[in-house]
Order: structure tokens, then C-alpha cells, then sequence
């Protein structure tokens, strides 16, 4: 099970660097293992219309949540403090802090290019290492 952190997503959205690694990893690992968060998914919804790419959003809603089964999840506001603790304990950003609590929260591997997580005890891993 991965939690596709937003900056995987928009690697492969936008055609940037990575992206082949990024297409081979979702060629490979089945829809059904891969998880999404709601605040990733507004992220991305954000920076793809603040880029005029409606369209590309579009198609990213249908081949995710349409057409195919990768599964959204979110944080309750009960998790607040999950959040909090690992802005406190690791230094990181509300973005990365909201990420880390979920792949804790529902025990999954997260996949990041952000190396701000290399500091934690997730360890994340990015989509060519687990295709490896």
C-alpha cells in the first residue's frame, strides 16, 4: 500500500524530470494499492488550475477516482494532533506534516521526491526505488 504524496502526481502531470520513473511506477503497481489524500488531491486540483490545466485535471480526476480505484483518504479533525506533533518533532510543514500523519495513521508507505521526510522515522521511498 502507497500514499502518493502531491509532488509525485504532478511530476507525471506536468512531463517534469521524473516523470517516466513516476509512469513506469504507476504501470506497475495496481490502483487498488495506491492511496491518495484529500489535502494532496486539492493541492494538486490548486496548482493545475492556477496553471490554466483544467483539462489535465480533468483526466486526472477520471483516471484516479473514475475509471480507476486508487482510494482517497483524509485526517478528521481528531487527527489535528497527529499533525501538530510531527510539525513539533520533525520540523516540517503543514503540507508534509498532513502527509506524514496519514501514512502513520493508515500504516502505508509513502512515495515523495520531498526529501523533507528523510528526517523522520517514515523514511519514505521514492516510485523507482520501489520498482527496483
Amino acid at each position: 500500500m502507497f500514499l502518493i504524496d502531491s509532488n509525485v502526481w504532478l511530476e507525471r502531470l506536468l512531463g517534469q524530470e521524473r516523470a517516466g520513473e513516476v509512469a513506469e511506477f504507476l504501470k506497475a503497481i495496481p490502483d487498488e494499492k495506491l492511496f491518495i489524500t484529500d489535502f494532496a488531491f486539492h493541492s494538486i486540483s490548486i496548482a493545475l488550475l492556477n496553471l490554466d490545466k483544467e483539462r489535465l485535471l480533468e483526466e486526472f480526476v477520471n483516471d484516479l477516482f473514475i475509471e480507476g480505484s486508487v482510494r482517497l483518504i483524509r485526517l478528521e479533525p481528531r487527527d489535528l494532533g497527529l499533525i501538530i506533533a510531527a510539525k513539533q518533532h520533525f520540523k516540517l510543514d503543514f503540507d508534509d506534516s498532513y502527509q506524514y500523519a496519514a501514512a502513520k495513521k493508515y500504516d502505508i508507505t509513502l512515495v515523495s521526491f520531498d526529501t523533507h521526510f528523510d528526517k523522520t522515522d517514515l523514511k519514505r521511498k521514492t516510485p523507482g526505488q520501489i520498482i527496483k
